[in-house]
C-alpha cells in the first residue's frame, strides 16, 4: 500500500468527530461513583470544589447531603450555596434542589449531589437525572455523586447480591455521557469500621446496616462492580480519543449482540440480561421484534408490551429495531449478516414434552443453522407448568388454541347448520359425499371466528358425520373399512381447509389495516401537498390527528418570539400553566414532555416536537385520557406528524422566498434609485459648482449678461436639487404612514394655477392650458398635498408624454369631484400601465441611455391622494388613440354644494 492510501485509510472517524462536535456547549459531566454509600463521594467532591474555588473557579452548591457528618459539613462552610426550594407534599415540607435558580445564577460549575434522587411531584422533572441533563444543556459544568447500585441495568443483580430491593434507578445513558468519572474506592473492611465508628450512619442504624447490606461479601461485590464499570467508561474514552485523532492502536474486535424478543413476560429478563451482558462486553446491542407478516399482527396489548420493552432497552443504552417476515431463523440471521452480530441473546422458555416432540423452538432453530456466532439462551426463573408459557418469537395459528364462547358458538350453530341441511337433502336424494356440507361449515366457521372455531367445528363435525350418516347410525362405530378412510381423510381435509381459512382471514385483516393506515397518510398528505400557508397546515393537521386518534389536540408554534397556541379541536380546548410549561419545554429542548413522560408528568397533554431541518418548527400536544395510544394510532400519529413537519417546513420555505423575492426586489430598487440619484444630483450640482467657480475667479472681469446666466442656472438647478429632495423626503413620509392631511375648503382654481405657474417655469416649450367648470364646488382637502400632486402629474406630463397640449380639466358631478391631466403623446403600453404607479419605475430613455427621473412623482402623487380619501387613476390612449390621462376624483361633502368659490 502506497503512502498516500496510508494516510487516507488513517483519517479521524467521522462518527467519533460528530459525537465531540455534539458537545460543543454543553456542560461537561463530572460523576464521583462509589461501590456503596460512605465511600466518601460528596467528602472528595467537595474537597476538590474547595480547592476550585481558591483557583479563582466560579464554582457553586447547589445541593449537598452532607448526612450529618461533622468533616462534611466542615467543608461545606466558605463554598456559595443555593438555596433550597420548599415544596408542601402532603402534611410535609420537602427541600428540593432548586433548578431555575441555578440555571438564573448560571455558574461555571455547579454540584448536585444524590444523582439518583427522584424530586418531589410537582417538580418540573420526576428525576434528579433530568434536572443535571438542563443544567448541562445550558452549558454549566456539573459534579455530582453515584452509587454504582442505582444504575439501573445493575439494580437487579444488586438486588440478588444484596437482598434489598433498589427503587432508585439512573438509566446507564448517564453514565455513558459522563465526561469524567471519578472512582471513589475503599476497601470493604475499612468501610465497615467507618461504619462502626459512626461516620456513616448513626450507631442504631450502622448496627442493622452491617448486619443486612454492608456485609463483606456483598461490599466486594459492589466494590467489583463500580472498578468494572469505571474500566469500561474509561476505556470508551480512550478508545474514542484514538478515532478522533486518527492514532493506529491495538485495537480489539468489536462486539454486537442481537436480542430478540417478544411480547412475553421472559423478554423483560432477556433484555436486562442483554445489557449486563453488553456492558460487561463493552459492546452494542440491538434488540429486535420480529412479525409475521404471512399472520395476522399482534393484538393492541401485546404491542404496548413490545413498546414498553423497547423504551427498556432505549433507557439501559440498546438499540431497537422491528423486522417482518415469514422465516424467523432467515429473518434473525439475514439481520445478524448485515448488523455483524456476534452474538445472539434469546430467551428459552419451558416448553412441554409434547410441544418438544412435534415443534421446533425458536433457539434449537438458530443452533441448527447458525455458524460462527454465539448463543446466550435465557430460561425462566420459574419450574416447568403444565400449561408452559410461550415465547412471542414462536407464535403460530397453530400453537395454541384460547377457546372463547364465541368460538364455541360458532362451532357448534355452523355444525348443526350442517347437519341439519344434510338430513333434508338425505330426505329427497341420496348423496355419497355429504362431507362436503361439514367441510363448508368449517370453511365458514373459520372465516368467521378464526382457526379456533375452525378446529373446534372440525371436531363437532366429524362426530355429527359418524353418528348421522355413517353406518351403524346414531353411533359412534363405523363398520366398512373404506368409511374409515373416507373419515380420516375428511378430518385430515377439515383440519387443513380450516388452517388455510383462517390463514387467510387474518392476512385479510392485517391488510385491512395497512390499507387503512396508507389512505389515512394518502389523505392527509394529499391535503398537505397543495398546502404553503402554514394556518391551513395547522387546521388540518389539527383536524386529521383528531379524527384518527379522536383525542384533543393541540399545535403550538412560535409567534413573534413566543410559543403560542395556533388551532385545537376541540375549539374550547384550554392550555393550563402545567400544558404551556410541558409545550415550552417541548419546543426549546426537542423532547417529548407531559402526561406519560418524565418531564412534567402533570400535564393533561404530552406535548411532542416538530422538527425540521432548521430545529424545531412546532409542538403537538395529545390528550392520554389515562390511556396510551395503541400501536397503530402510535404509528399513524408519528406518520402524520412527519407530513406536517414537511408541510410547516414547506410553508416557512415558501414564506422565506417571497421575503427574499422581495428584499431582493427592495435591493434592486436601491440600487436603482441610488444610480438614478447620483447622476441627476451630480449633474445640478456640477452646473452649480461650475457656476460659483467661475464666478469667483472671473467674476469681476464677467460681462453682467454673462453673470446672470451663471445666477440663473445656480437658482435652476438648486430648484432642481430642492425637488429631487423633496421627492426623496415625501416618499419616506408615505412610507411611514407619517402623512397627516390638513384638511380645509379648496378651491381648484388657485390649486391648478400654482401647478400650472410651477410647471411652465420648468418647461417654458410645453404648451399648458386649464379647463375648469364654472360652478366647482370647494374641495375638502390639504391644498399642499394636493397641489403637489398636481404638479408631478403635470411633470410627468410634459417631460414624458411628448405631445402638446398638456391640458388640466376640473369638473364636478353629484358624487365626486374630479381633477385630469392629459397628454396627446405616444400613450403608455398596456405592461406600463400595470406598474406605472411603482416607485422607481421608468419608462422610455434619454439620449445617453439612461432612464429620465428617479421614478417618484407618479408614486408620491397617488401616496398624496390616497392620503385625503381620493383616488387616482389612468388611461391610455386617452384622446383618438393618442396620449394620456391622470384623473383624480374626491368625495363631495354633503355641505360643500351650497358653497361656491367667491
Amino acid at each position: 500500500m502506497s503512502d498516500a492510501l496510508r494516510d487516507t485509510d488513517r483519517r479521524p472517524d467521522p462518527d467519533a468527530l460528530l459525537g465531540l462536535a455534539s458537545k460543543d456547549g454543553r456542560g461537561k459531566l463530572t460523576i464521583f461513583l462509589g461501590a456503596a454509600p460512605g465511600v466518601g463521594k460528596t467528602y472528595a467532591m467537595l474537597a476538590r470544589a474547595r480547592v476550585q474555588m481558591t483557583a479563582g473557579t466560579d464554582i457553586v452548591l447547589g445541593l449537598v447531603e452532607t448526612h450529618g457528618r461533622s468533616e462534611t459539613e466542615r467543608l461545606v462552610e466558605g463554598l456559595e450555596t443555593l438555596p433550597r426550594r420548599k415544596i408542601a407534599y402532603k402534611e410535609w415540607v420537602l427541600d428540593e434542589f432548586d433548578l431555575d435558580a441555578a440555571l438564573a445564577r448560571r455558574p461555571r460549575v455547579i454540584v448536585v449531589d444524590e444523582l439518583a434522587h427522584s424530586n418531589a411531584p410537582e417538580s418540573r422533572h420526576p428525576k434528579r437525572y433530568q434536572d443535571i441533563e438542563e443544567l448541562l444543556a445550558a452549558g454549566i459544568d456539573v459534579w455530582t455523586a453515584l452509587n454504582i447500585q442505582h444504575l439501573e441495568s445493575l439494580s437487579g443483580i444488586v438486588s440478588q447480591i444484596t437482598g434489598v430491593v433498589v427503587r432508585e434507578t439512573v438509566p446507564d445513558r448517564v453514565l455513558k455521557q459522563a465526561d469524567v468519572v471519578v472512582l471513589i474506592d475503599l476497601p470493604p473492611e475499612e468501610l465497615i469500621n467507618r461504619l462502626r465508628e459512626g461516620k456513616v450512619y448513626m450507631p442504631d442504624n450502622a448496627r442493622r446496616a452491617t448486619e443486612s447490606f454492608f456485609r463483606l461479601g456483598n461490599l466486594t461485590a459492589l466494590r467489583e462492580l463500580a472498578l468494572r464499570r469505571t474500566a469500561d467508561r474509561v476505556d470508551d474514552q480512550m478508545v474514542d480519543y484514538l478515532k478522533q485523532n486518527a492514532i493506529e492502536g491495538p485495537w480489539r474486535t468489536g462486539e454486537r449482540l442481537l436480542v430478540c424478543i417478544g411480547p412475553d413476560a421472559l423478554s423483560e429478563k432477556v433484555v436486562l440480561t442483554a445489557s449486563h451482558l453488553a456492558s460487561g462486553m463493552n459492546a452494542r446491542w440491538l434488540v429486535v421484534s420480529l412479525e409475521r407478516t404471512d399472520q395476522g399482527g399482534d393484538s393492541p396489548e401485546l404491542q404496548t408490551r413490545i413498546d414498553e420493552l423497547f423504551r427498556l432497552a432505549e433507557r439501559l443504552g440498546g438499540e431497537t429495531k422491528r423486522i417482518q417476515g415469514k422465516d424467523f431463523v432467515h429473518e434473525i440471521l439475514r439481520l445478524c449478516r448485515k448488523e455483524h452480530v456476534t452474538q445472539i441473546v434469546i430467551g428459552a422458555p419451558q416448553r412441554s414434552r409434547l410441544q418438544r416432540l412435534f415443534r421446533r423452538a425458536l433457539p434449537d432453530a438458530l443452533l441448527e443453522e447458525q455458524s460462527g456466532m454465539g448463543i446466550h439462551l435465557i430460561t425462566d426463573d420459574a419450574p416447568p407448568s403444565k400449561t408452559p408459557r410461550q415465547s412471542g418469537l414462536e407464535r403460530s395459528p397453530f400453537a395454541s388454541l384460547p377457546v372463547n364462547l364465541p368460538d364455541i358458538a360458532t362451532a357448534i350453530v355452523t355444525t348443526a347448520a350442517a347437519a341439519v341441511l344434510a338430513a333434508s337433502i338425505v330426505e329427497l336424494v341420496a348423496l355419497p359425499n355429504l362431507s362436503m356440507l361439514f367441510l363448508l361449515a368449517v370453511l365458514v366457521s373459520a372465516l368467521r371466528q378464526g382457526y379456533a372455531a375452525a378446529f373446534m367445528t372440525s371436531i363437532f363435525s366429524a362426530l355429527a358425520y359418524n353418528f348421522f350418516f355413517i353406518k351403524p347410525l346414531y353411533t359412534l362405530t363405523i363398520a366398512a373399512p373404506h368409511e374409515v378412510f373416507a373419515f380420516v381423510i375428511f378430518i385430515a381435509a377439515a383440519l387443513l381447509a380450516g388452517g388455510i381459512a383462517s390463514r387467510i382471514r387474518e392476512q385479510g385483516q392485517v391488510a385491512a389495516r395497512r390499507a387503512a393506515q396508507t389512505q389515512i397518510l394518502y389523505d392527509v398528505s394529499s391535503k398537505l401537498a397543495g398546502t404553503v400557508d402554514a394556518d391551513a397546515v395547522v387546521w388540518t393537521a389539527v383536524s386529521q390527528l383528531n379524527g384518527i386518534i379522536k383525542r384533543p389536540i393541540a399545535l403550538l408554534s412560535p409567534q413573534d418570539g413566543v410559543l403560542a397556541l395556533r388551532s385545537c379541536w376541540p375549539p374550547d380546548t384550554e392550555l393550563g400553566v402545567p400544558e404551556m410549561a410541558a409545550a415550552r419545554f417541548a419546543f426549546e429542548k426537542g423532547e417529548a414532555a407531559g402526561a406519560g413522560t418524565g418531564t412534567l408528568p402533570n400535564s393533561t397533554l404530552q406535548f411532542r416536537p416538530l422538527r425540521g431541518p432548521a430545529g424545531i418548527l412546532s409542538v403537538c400536544g395529545y390528550q392520554l385520557s389515562g390511556e396510551p395510544l395503541d400501536p397503530m394510532e402510535e404509528r399513524a400519529l408519528l406518520a402524520i406528524l412527519d407530513q406536517v413537519t414537511i408541510a410547516l417546513d414547506r410553508a416557512h420555505l415558501t414564506v422565506r422566498s417571497v421575503e427574499d423575492q422581495a428584499r431582493l426586489e427592495r435591493e434592486r430598487f436601491q440600487s436603482t434609485l441610488l444610480s438614478s440619484i447620483s447622476h441627476d444630483l451630480r449633474t445640478p450640482l456640477a452646473t452649480i459648482t461650475g457656476a460659483v467657480t467661475s464666478l469667483k475667479e472671473f467674476g469681476d472681469r464677467m460681462p453682467a449678461e454673462s453673470r446672470r446666466d451663471l445666477l440663473q442656472s445656480i437658482e435652476e438647478e438648486g430648484e432642481r436639487l430642492s425637488r429631487f429632495v423633496g421627492n426623496l423626503l415625501d416618499m419616506t413620509r408615505i412610507e411611514a404612514g407619517a402623512v397627516e392631511p390638513k384638511r380645509d375648503w379648496v378651491d381648484l382654481n388657485d390649486v391648478v394655477a400654482d401647478a400650472i405657474g410651477r410647471a411652465r417655469r420648468l418647461a417654458p416649450s410645453t404648451e399648458i392650458n386649464a379647463s375648469i367648470a364654472r360652478d366647482l364646488p370647494l374641495l375638502r382637502a390639504d391644498s399642499m398635498l394636493l397641489g403637489q400632486a398636481l404638479f408631478n402629474l403635470i411633470d410627468n406630463a410634459c417631460k414624458h408624454g411628448g405631445g402638446t397640449p398638456v391640458t388640466v380639466y376640473a369638473k364636478a358631478d353629484d358624487a365626486a369631484i374630479s381633477l385630469s391631466v392629459t397628454d396627446l403623446g405616444k400613450g403608455i403600453s398596456e405592461n406600463d400601465l400595470d406598474r406605472i404607479f411603482e416607485k422607481f419605475y421608468r419608462r422610455g430613455k434619454k439620449a445617453d441611455g439612461r432612464k429620465p427621473g428617479t421614478g417618484l412623482g407618479l408614486a408620491i402623487a397617488k401616496g398624496f391622494v390616497e392620503a385625503m380619501g381620493g383616488s387616482i387613476a389612468v388611461e391610455s390612449p386617452a384622446v383618438k388613440r393618442l396620449g394620456t390621462r391622470f384623473t383624480l376624483r374626491f368625495a363631495r361633502e354633503k355641505d360643500e354644494r351650497d358653497r361656491q368659490p367667491a
